[in-house]
């Protein structure tokens, strides 16, 4: 818990998560929307982007998400190799 209130341990990635399938959600109805509209009026031009919406606006959620969730797990591998470095500091001390 004392990571948590110092800032060690991040929540976004959580967050980023929710946020990705919140983002799914959003670009399946909203294509559904306007396949439904594309069908119902002929004449629209909606039936496409309808469908390319369903197909690719969860891909392109899905990589907006993960190039943000690579700055986590950055920050994460480089706190790791700063703990591994502080134990081998005090290990080599200890040597001495």
């Amino acid at each position: 818990m004392g990571d948590f209130w110092a800032f060690r341990k991040m929540i976004t990635p959580v967050i980023i998560e929710i946020l990705f399938w919140v983002g799914v959600i959003i670009c399946v109805i909203v294509g559904i929307i306007l396949i439904v509209m594309g069908i119902k009026q002929t004449g629209n031009q909606t039936l496409l982007p309808g469908v390319l919406l369903v197909i690719f606006g969860p891909l392109a959620v899905r990589l907006y998400c993960e190039v943000l969730i690579v700055f986590f797990r950055i920050n994460e591998t480089l706190t790791e190799i700063k703990h591994l470095l502080e134990v081998r500091g005090t290990d080599s001390k200890e040597r001495l």
